[in-house]
């Protein structure tokens, strides 16, 4: 049976605070004001994991960057060092999946070289079209063949339509289950709402990733995460399980 993991995104330590009181799995740094997948400065990527208790993951993004190996090696490599367990690197503006192999295989070589144990997440957007990017469901193949552990969806336009307006529960579903057919993880985002954890849950993902719905307002830019938002997240999720 999966474990299913709750990630939520903090941008600063007291909302990690918060959302490591709600019951958070994994506390996942970021930097909203600069996308999606916005890189945290590290000092505030350390000043957070230094108050993750043991039993809590951490991870962090390292930004959006097309194209550029070395840029986003040397992203990856600053990452791992910070003590994260999973990184996340993000396909923006990747049209054609042999150039996204390639570049994921960059950011996989960059960070396990110097931690063989860090796991590496490469998100697609459920979005793509709206950034040029390659097809979502194209992820698992590319994760798989850059030796990544973790194919995950994510959306990278901000503007009140989610995961599922832009992909249906099978398409999801079925992202899920190629991804598991080849040994990884999966993690789903893309303004996830409180009502939508039923949907989610049932693709069978190991990953459910929120920052907006654990936000004051549900305001990914300007509210402010908190214990109550989180706890309300986790509650709901474990009256699915029963």
């Amino acid at each position: 049976m999966i474990q299913l993991k709750l990630l939520i995104s903090p941008k600063n330590k007291n909302e990690a605070i918060e959302a490591i009181n709600g019951g958070a799995n994994i506390i996942d740094v970021k930097n909203p004001s600069e996308g999606a997948l916005g890189a945290n400065f590290p000092w505030i990527i350390k000043e957070i994991i230094d108050i993750v208790p043991n039993n809590v993951e951490t991870s962090c993004t390292i930004g959006e960057m097309p194209n550029l190996p070395g840029s986003i090696s040397l992203a990856a490599r600053g990452a791992a060092s910070t003590g994260v367990n999973y990184i996340k690197a993000g396909l923006s503006g990747l049209k054609k999946p042999a150039n996204s192999i390639k570049l994921m295989k960059c950011v996989v070589k960059a960070a396990k070289s110097f931690n063989s144990e860090i796991k590496v997440v490469i998100t697609g957007y459920a979005d793509a079209e709206k950034i040029d990017s390659v097809n979502p469901l194209l992820v698992p193949n590319i994760a798989l063949k850059a030796h990544a552990d973790v194919a995950m969806i994510d959306t990278a336009v901000k503007n009140g339509h989610g995961l599922f307006y832009y992909l249906n529960k099978e398409q999801v579903k079925n992202f899920v289950n190629i991804s598991h057919k080849f040994k990884l993880k999966t993690a789903l985002a893309g303004s996830l709402k409180i009502e939508e954890l039923a949907k989610v849950t049932s693709t069978g993902t190991d990953i459910i990733g929120i920052r907006g719905a654990a936000c004051t307002f549900e305001d990914r830019l300007n509210g402010k995460i908190t214990r109550k938002k989180v706890q309300n997240i986790v509650n709901s999720l474990i009256k699915l399980k029963k």
